[in-house]
């Protein structure tokens, strides 16, 4: 017998697997793996959050950044119900994540005390793998196909391991159980090349080279194939659009990339869409489908390594399965160089004047501070080697329409759950995965006050060990976190100047009468929070900004502090967030009631055709 335990047992195997970190809330269930965890000084180390939710997001976050499995902690009952959104967010957006949760000892289950029906609770999140561990020979078998499983599937997988086991001894040369099972497994996974059947790969081409006008809509899968698709677009002389997860993919700054797609995205991209007779999909299941070309307009080609994603948001004439990059690359020995300069020259056109567009609307003065300008004068900053986490809400729109991020900058944001509150876990998962280089995170205020303000412990912990210490918090503060707007109150303690334009308009928002139903801007505000105060009292430095002139300087402020920044733009809820019209959609909601039997599908081919048939000739379609 040793000194080994379960404990020391379960660490041992994520070093084995390489795990450089865990993510979690220390608690009674899994205290053990904690303290086993101090006693592997390091390797790995283990992050602690300030609630549970935010350790599920961080590990989502650091699969993410880095592409691995991220190992996330709880202990039973409140701690399992808080890790459910991020084990959620790493199941719809298709990321490798592994929960470890702890459980009440043998002896106490069934006492109802802090006692929830595990396997039920996570039987869907985690429907890839979950087992409970009642023997200590299980638990580095269970831990190495909890691993294998999530990594291979792409999905959140979770181990349960009640408090008592943790605690038995480990005998060396542990033997197998009785009765002729062996559970032996190792750790390990080398990756895999998946690609399409050849018949598969020239039907696709044959599709792709008879295209006269062509349309590619690149999502989170096309990560590490830009060179691929930029060739291909050249090829083609297609357009390309990005899905929201898909942003960071492509250089930004190419002529015929004409941004996202979607209700966040750029009238540049529907009219991408609704012009194209050839649409290729690349990696992404992106769910603004009434933006997408009318069915039957385009015939289309898809490329995902997930199967069950094909021909799930559009008809697809040639699905492929296989890696983003090989495939892609099997397809250009294959298609033919096909020009159409009317095409392109059309896509440059509408990008051209979208791009002008968002220029002269960051620009507009408004009430308060105009959000949009500040993510765009962030743009010409934001360093080369940066990282971006986004949060949900009205900074999304801001996000995919002005911020341009530089050529190969990793952004993410929760895309498909849409969950509040997970950008700043994300960006402490980025900067422990690469604590050399800077990171941004971009959120509202509603966002920040869901978990954010807590995390921010968790940076102001954190960061003197970083060879970087910038980690830049903008938070976009409107007091809207209804959706109806309100004004930042700030009093004598607040550490703001009482003097600024933003207290000296209160006034005028407490006489201004609200809509029916709705609150007084003063009943909003008295739940405003003062975020560069809150930043400062944690020894944090703290940027309070209200005017248009002060952004750009607050931004090089932020990025020469010697620790991390928390910027607040006191900007304007009014705004309006302006989503790009969609030029079918009276074709989409074209149905028989109001019409003669069979009008309704004459009317739609017909208006489908002229459609197009502008689009040839280079009209604008929105």
């Amino acid at each position: 017998m040793t000194d080994r335990t379960v404990a020391d047992l379960l660490v041992e195997r994520l070093r084995a697997w390489r795990v450089p970190r865990v993510f979690g809330q220390p608690g009674e269930g899994v205290a053990l793996i904690v303290d086993a965890l101090r006693r592997a000084g390091g390797d790995p180390g283990f992050v602690p959050s300030r609630q549970p939710e935010a350790a599920g997001f961080m590990a989502a976050g650091h699969a993410r950044y880095t592409g691995t499995v991220g190992v996330c902690l709880a202990t039973q009952g409140p701690g399992a119900l808080h890790l459910l959104g991020g084990l959620y967010d790493a199941r719809l957006d298709g990321k490798p994540v592994v929960a470890v949760i702890g459980q009440q000892t043998y002896r106490a289950l069934g006492s109802g005390y802090q006692e929830i029906e595990l396997p039920r609770l996570f039987g869907d999140v985690c429907a890839q793998f979950l087992r409970t561990a009642a023997l200590p020979e299980q638990v580095p078998y269970l831990l190495d196909q909890a691993i294998r499983t999530a990594v291979s599937t792409r999905s959140p997988t979770c181990l349960v391991v009640p408090h008592d086991l943790l605690g038995q001894p480990v005998p060396d040369g542990m033997p197998h159980p009785d009765g002729g099972g062996v559970l032996a497994s190792a750790p390990g996974l080398p990756p895999a090349r998946v690609l399409p059947h050849e018949a598969e790969l020239d039907a696709a081409a044959q599709l792709l080279g008879a295209g006269q006008r062509v349309a590619i809509l690149v999502g989170q899968g096309g990560y590490g194939a830009a060179d691929e698709i930029v060739e291909l677009a050249d090829r083609l002389d297609a357009g390309v659009a990005t899905s929201l997860l898909g942003k960071p993919v492509l250089d930004e700054r190419l002529p015929y990339h004409t941004g996202v797609l979607g209700q966040v995205g750029t009238a540049a991209s529907a009219q991408l869409m609704a012009g194209c007779d050839t649409l290729l999909m690349v990696g992404t299941n992106d769910p603004w489908t009434g933006y997408y070309p009318m069915p039957g307009q385009a015939t289309a080609v898809q490329i995902d390594i997930d199967g069950s994603r094909l021909a799930s948001r559009y008809p697809i004439d040639v699905p492929l399965v296989g890696d983003a990059r090989e495939t892609l690359r099997a397809l250009l020995a294959r298609v033919p160089q096909r020009r159409n300069r009317d095409w392109r020259g059309m896509i440059e056109g509408a990008v051209d004047r979208a791009r002008t567009e968002c220029a002269a609307r960051a620009e507009e003065r408004t009430g308060r501070l105009n959000p949009r300008l500040v993510l765009r004068e962030l743009s010409p900053r934001l360093p080369a080697d940066a990282s971006v986490a986004v949060d949900v809400g009205s900074v999304t729109y801001w996000y995919a329409r002005h911020l341009q991020l530089p050529p190969g900058v990793p952004a993410h944001l929760c895309g498909t759950l849409a969950s509040v509150g997970s950008a700043v876990p994300y960006a402490v998962a980025a900067k422990f995965a690469s604590p050399d280089r800077p990171v941004f995170v971009l959120l509202g205020d509603g966002a920040m006050q869901s978990g954010g303000l807590a995390e921010l412990i968790t940076v102001a912990r954190h960061w003197p060990e970083w060879p970087d210490p910038r980690l830049v918090v903008l938070v976009l503060n409107n007091s809207d976190r209804a959706g109806r707007g309100g004004e930042p109150e700030r009093g004598p303690d607040s550490a703001f100047p009482a003097d600024s334009a933003a207290v000296r308009t209160s006034s005028a928002e407490l006489d201004r009468p609200a809509a029916p139903g709705m609150p007084t801007p003063a009943a909003v505000r008295d739940g405003d929070v003062p975020y560069a105060g809150w930043a400062r009292l944690l020894g944090l430095h703290g940027i309070w900004v209200d005017r248009p002139e002060q952004v750009g300087p607050a931004w090089e402020e932020a990025l020469a502090a010697d620790r991390p920044t928390l910027i607040e733009a006191v900007v304007d809820p009014a705004i309006p967030l302006d989503a790009p019209e969609q030029p079918f959609a009276d074709l989409r909601g074209l149905t028989a009631d109001g019409l003669a039997e069979g009008a309704g599908s004459t009317a739609l081919r017909g208006r489908a055709r002229a459609l197009r048939e502008r689009a040839a000739n280079g009209a604008d379609l929105v």
